[in-house]
């Protein structure tokens, strides 16, 4: 008997609140309904006061004039325009009285308009003031790394470093420079080579010196590269040479000799191919064009060259290894960032 009275009791309770919610719902449903009428009421008397030729809707000119009255300020053309599209349901360039929303309604979504380009200034503000910055750190950087056009004077300077290569090529030219003695170049080139083999160690030496020099990043990158290019030239001179005394060797441990003519001609043909590259690379460096179409040795100059992103904002080299542990440690910040 007490379970069933509880029973009904709590039956009756669920009633009452459902009732009560159902009562709230209904409130709530007449309020929002009431401001729906109050809110048309207020555009309606917005629409018009806007129409002012009362043809039915409302025009870009007509908002426009409206709003600076109502709002007592000049509006901007492009933030009207932004009104009119985005309430412009229909995409007809006109407001209709169902488009329509109170003076309010517009103030605000003007006000958030303004918040947004100003927010947008900001940012290209800060944009500007970044891009500028960039600009002078990099201009800094080309300031210690002398990466500009060439002037005359690099363009001469640049082709001396070929000298070394050449100097050194003369004793595969002999034969082509015996025939030829009453060259005058051919003289000026043997007066060289006199003064060159004259310095002990002259080799050595210009080893050194083109190898420091082209370090040195105020000098202009075309005089830096023909100085690397020029090493890698005199190097390169090695391997012939290595392979004619081989091919002398074995050939004297097997009992045979290489004919003169065959010796001179791999000579002159080794000597050739020096001349013509020093050609090209002087003819391409007076023009002030970096000589870079020599085939294994180019690259390998090109990948030894300083660029300005080894340098870091104050000026200092930056290791290669520092560098590309930079570049793993913002990768894995824009990955975390997106």
């Amino acid at each position: 008997m007490a379970d069933s009275t509880s029973s009904s009791g709590a039956d009756d309770e669920i009633a009452r609140l459902k009732a009560m919610a159902q009562k709230l719902r209904s409130e709530a449903a007449g309020l929002e309904a009431n401001q729906a009428e109050e809110r048309a009421s207020v555009a309606k008397l917005a629409f018009e006061k806007f129409d002012k030729n009362q043809d039915g809707e409302v025009s870009l000119q007509e908002l426009k004039a409206g709003l600076e009255k109502a709002m007592k300020t000049e509006l901007p053309n492009e933030r009207v325009q932004k009104l009119m599209n985005e309430f412009d349901v229909s995409g007809d360039g006109s407001l209709q009285l169902n488009e329509m929303v109170s003076v309010d309604q517009f103030r605000n979504k003007l006000e958030a308009y303004a918040r947004e380009e100003k927010s947008l200034a900001r940012d290209a503000v800060d944009e500007a003031k970044k891009q500028e910055e960039m600009a002078r750190k990099a201009e800094a950087r080309l300031e210690i790394l002398n990466d500009k056009d060439p002037t005359t004077k690099d363009k001469i300077i640049s082709v001396i470093p070929y000298l070394f290569p050449l100097l050194d090529s003369l004793q595969f030219g002999r034969f082509l420079i015996m025939e030829n003695a009453d060259n005058p170049l051919v003289g000026l080139l043997g007066l060289l080579f006199t003064a060159y083999r004259s310095i002990p160690f002259s080799g050595f030496i210009a080893f050194l010196a083109l190898n420091t020099l082209s370090s040195n990043p105020g000098l202009n990158k075309l005089v830096r590269f023909n100085m690397q290019q020029a090493i890698f030239l005199d190097i390169a001179l090695f391997f012939p040479g290595l392979v004619i005394a081989l091919i002398g060797g074995l050939g004297s441990v097997a009992g045979f000799t290489i004919p003169d003519a065959g010796n001179q001609a791999a000579n002159t043909v080794i000597f050739g191919v020096l001349l013509l590259t020093v050609l090209y690379t002087s003819i391409s460096s007076l023009l002030g064009i970096t000589p870079d179409a020599i085939p294994i040795i180019s690259k390998a100059v090109e990948d030894r060259m300083p660029t300005t992103d080894m340098f870091d904002d104050e000026g200092k080299f930056v290791p290669r290894e520092a560098r590309e542990e930079k570049d793993e440690n913002k990768k894995d910040d824009d990955k975390k960032k997106d």
